[in-house]
C-alpha cells in the first residue's frame, strides 16, 4: 500500500512502503539461497581464522603464561606496549619497515599496471597466453625457492653475475652480506615474484572496457599512447584506488618469510623489521604477550592507515573501498 497526499491543489506525492513482510523476506532468501550457500565457505573462514583468534589479543595486556592460561593470568595493563617504544632498536625497525613499505608502493606497485596495459596491447592470442603464463609461474614458487635462486646467482663462489663482473674487469660484489644490497634484491624479488600475479584484476577490469570507445578514439586519430591515457587508465582508474589503499592498510605488515630468509647478522641494521623481531624477539623467547602487543599495535596502525585514505580518496571524489 502506499500513502496519497489528499490536500487540494497538489500534486500527490507517494510513499513507498518503507518495510517488508517477513514472508515476502523468506520468499527472496529461499529465492537466492544458492547465493546464500556460496557464501558460507568464505564467512566461516572469516570467522575461525580471523574473528576468532581476536579473543587471544587480550593476552597483551597481561603477563601470560601458558600453564596459567588466559583467565589465570595477571593482568599488566599498558605494559608490553610501552617496553615496546622505549625499545632502543624500536626506531630502527620502523624505519626499516616503513622504507620496504615506500620501495613497495613506488616500484612495484606500478609494475602490474604496466604489465596489464602491456598485455592488452598484445594482438595474438597465442603469445598473449604465452607471456602470461610465464610471468604468472613465479607466484606458485615459494619464497625459499626464490631466494635460493637468487642466491645462487649472486653468490661469491660460482653465481653467475659475480662471474660476468670478474669477467669483465669488474670486482665481485659480495651481494647477500653487503646492507647496501638488501633493499634493492628484496625489491626485485618482490617485483619478480608477484607482478606477474599482480595483473590480474587489472586484465579483468581492461576486458570490461566498451570496445565501442576504442573505435571512436581511433576515428578521431588518436593513436594506442592517447587510447591508454584517455581511456584505459581513467577506466581502471576506480581498481587502482582500490589496490592502493588495501595496500597501504598493510604498511607494517611486510610477511616474515621473504626477509627472514634474506637476514643475517650482517645486514640485520638495515634488514631487521617489525614481522621478524616479533620472530626473534617474541616467539623465540617464549614472550608471547609482547610479540601479540606489538602484533595489536601493527593492526590498530593499518587500520588508521585504511580508514584515513580510504576517506581521503572520497574527498578527491573515488568510491574507495567503503
Amino acid at each position: 500500500m502506499q500513502e496519497v497526499s489528499a490536500q487540494p491543489g497538489v500534486v500527490p506525492e507517494l510513499k513507498p512502503k518503507s518495510y517488508k513482510s517477513s514472508s515476502e523476506l523468506k520468499k527472496r532468501l529461499w529465492r537466492n539461497k544458492l547465493l546464500y550457500v556460496m557464501l558460507i565457505p568464505g564467512v566461516l573462514y572469516f570467522v575461525v581464522f580471523k574473528y576468532l583468534p581476536m579473543y587471544g589479543l587480550i593476552i597483551s595486556f597481561q603477563d601470560y603464561k601458558p600453564y596459567q592460561g588466559i583467565t589465570g593470568s595477571d593482568w599488566v595493563g599498558l605494559k608490553h606496549f610501552h617496553r615496546l617504544f622505549a625499545e632502543p632498536d624500536f626506531l630502527n625497525i620502523l624505519g626499516n619497515t616503513l622504507i620496504l613499505f615506500g620501495m613497495n608502493i613506488l616500484f612495484y606497485f606500478p609494475v602490474p599496471i604496466i604489465l596489464a596495459l602491456m598485455l592488452n596491447e598484445l594482438r595474438g592470442s597465442f603469445f598473449k597466453r604465452t607471456f602470461q603464463t610465464l610471468i604468472y609461474l613465479p607466484h606458485f614458487m615459494s619464497w625459499v625457492i626464490v631466494v635460493s635462486i637468487s642466491f645462487v646467482m649472486v653468490t661469491m663462489d660460482g653465481g653467475i653475475i659475480n662471474e660476468l663482473l670478474a669477467y669483465f674487469g669488474f670486482e665481485k660484489i659480495n651481494f647477500l652480506l653487503s646492507p647496501g644490497w638488501f633493499r634493492p634484491m628484496y625489491i626485485l624479488q618482490v617485483i619478480w615474484r608477484e607482478a606477474g600475479w599482480g595483473t590480474i584484476i587489472y586484465l579483468a577490469s581492461i576486458a570490461a572496457i566498451d570496445p565501442g570507445l576504442y573505435e571512436a578514439a581511433r576515428m578521431d586519430g588518436a593513436g594506442r599512447l592517447r587510447q591508454i591515457w584517455h581511456i584505459t587508465l581513467p577506466a581502471i582508474r576506480g581498481v587502482i584506488i582500490t589496490l592502493l589503499i588495501l595496500k597501504i592498510g598493510s604498511v607494517l605488515d611486510l610477511g616474515f618469510e621473504h626477509v627472514y630468509l634474506l637476514l643475517n647478522s650482517m645486514n640485520r641494521e638495515v634488514a631487521e623489521i617489525i614481522d621478524t623481531y616479533v620472530y626473534t624477539a617474541g616467539l623465540r623467547q617464549g614472550q608471547f604477550s609482547y610479540s601479540t602487543a606489538i602484533g595489536f599495535f601493527k593492526s590498530v596502525i593499518g587500520l588508521i592507515m585504511v580508514m584515513s585514505v580510504n576517506k581521503l580518496s572520497k574527498k578527491m571524489g573515488e568510491e574507495g573501498v567503503y
